[in-house]
């Protein structure tokens, strides 16, 4: 598959298949890790639904903060030459933030390293997003974004093996199977993620260049507020096409980001066995793996819109199903269902995006891209630590999850309406 992709386009890719590897992390073994250091009844320690809505609220933090962030660092890097400055900075510090988590000996660091963590995260995400622009044409963004989700899904495998085999070999399943301490299992989880999403990062910072920029000027820092300002108040007044779709983005991928966020706390909350939940895990990536190259193929011959519809009713239908929730099956046929749908919703809303955007300042749109995408992730977050905090069940606050998706699809449809408008 990559044979028919350029070597920047190859070097584009190979990023979802580093950064990939920390989410994979983040979506199954960090809350472990986390309820592991948190949950008890010493001085400082916590319950389970406690520990669940703590983790739940420091993903709202880390969204809120990229929020404020994005449009800020995304105007400065359109200007010649800052982009993979930019870039670069945050995936080094998000890579030192990792690596370190796994030294974390008490449940507060833990918590507060990986909210630093996941900001320099999420902040590269941005910067990579926009770069689409300059990778490849608007023909082939729908193709290539696709193949950016689909190989992140089976490269972060290749790490989380590795960090799953130290977790249950240190004790994760059964102390009997302990051959070393847990604290040097984390620390070899967080290490090889750390280290291979530098390594496969490497490309992209080698073979990336800017090719749509706007030219610095004197004051760019205060000059840039200005900028925002007036780019939000056209998107406000005049382009209404871009409005209605942030607008539909903000709601469906709400949905998105908080089942992904939360994944593992809905099987520990059910009682679900913790093997069972990664394995699941494990295939729901490949089933992404396959989703995402169908809906690839499929760009080639649909309108992008019309695919985004179909993924979020897929999710819609996955919200309701959560209410029937009970066993392990049932989390794996919901697992099944996430997969199908993830990584298409995620890159054909991305390609979606990049064409209706000024390439020159993709850098300060992404930005307003990600208030919307964290945004939403935030409102979600805070729903499940709500719900849970009221004493209800997960089953609920997952499906509750489905009103988002269903007024995205209204404004999505509104959004094709709209005339384009660069």
């Amino acid at each position: 598959m990559f044979k028919n992709l350029t070597k920047t386009e190859r070097a584009w890719v190979l990023y979802d298949v580093g950064n990939s590897a920390f989410t994979m992390l983040a979506c199954s073994l960090i809350p472990i890790w986390f309820k592991d250091l948190a949950i008890g009844t010493a001085p400082g320690q916590v319950t389970s639904d406690q520990a669940t809505a703590y983790y739940s609220i420091a993903i709202a933090v880390v969204t809120v903060v990229v929020a404020v962030m994005g449009p800020i660092c995304g105007a400065l890097a359109d200007h010649k030459g800052m982009k993979k400055i930019f870039f670069t900075t945050a995936v080094a510090l998000g890579v030192a933030g990792c690596i370190l988590n796994g030294f974390a000996a008490s449940w507060t660091a833990f918590i507060v390293i990986f909210v630093l963590s996941k900001i320099f995260y999420s902040a590269s995400l941005t910067f990579y997003d926009s770069m689409l622009n300059d990778v490849t044409t608007e023909e082939r963004m729908d193709e290539v974004s696709s193949y950016g989700y689909a190989w992140g899904y089976i490269g972060s495998c290749i790490p989380f093996t590795v960090a799953m085999i130290a977790y249950v070999v240190s004790g994760g399943l059964r102390e009997s199977l302990m051959l070393f301490p847990p604290q040097v299992g984390k620390i070899i989880g967080f290490g090889v993620t750390g280290v291979w999403w530098l390594l496969v990062t490497m490309p992209l910072i080698k073979n990336y260049h800017q090719i749509n920029y706007v030219e610095a000027e004197k004051g760019a820092v205060r000059k840039v507020f200005a900028k925002i300002g007036s780019t939000l108040k056209k998107i406000a007044t005049r382009d209404k096409k871009v409005l209605f779709f942030l607008i539909a983005f903000f709601l469906y991928i709400d949905g998105v980001g908080t089942i992904i966020d939360n994944c593992i706390n809905i099987g520990t909350d059910l009682g679900l066995p913790t093997v069972g939940q990664v394995v699941f895990l494990l295939a729901t990536q490949v089933v992404a793996f396959g989703g995402s190259l169908v809906f690839a193929r499929l760009s080639k011959k649909y309108d992008t819109v019309t695919l985004i519809l179909v993924c979020i009713v897929g999710y819609f239908c996955v919200c309701l199903y959560a209410l029937t929730l009970k066993t392990l099956l049932h989390f794996g046929i919901l697992a099944f269902g996430v997969g199908c749908f993830q990584g298409s919703i995620q890159s054909l809303s991305r390609s979606y995006f990049s064409k209706i955007i000024p390439a020159e300042n993709s850098g300060e749109y992404f930005g307003i891209y990600d208030i919307f995408a964290k945004g939403a992730s935030f409102l979600g977050s805070a729903v499940i630590a709500w719900v849970k905090l009221a004493g209800g069940t997960i089953n609920i606050a997952v499906a509750s999850l489905a009103v988002f998706f269903a007024l995205g699809f209204i404004f999505l449809k509104l959004a094709d309406k709209q005339p384009l408008m660069k």
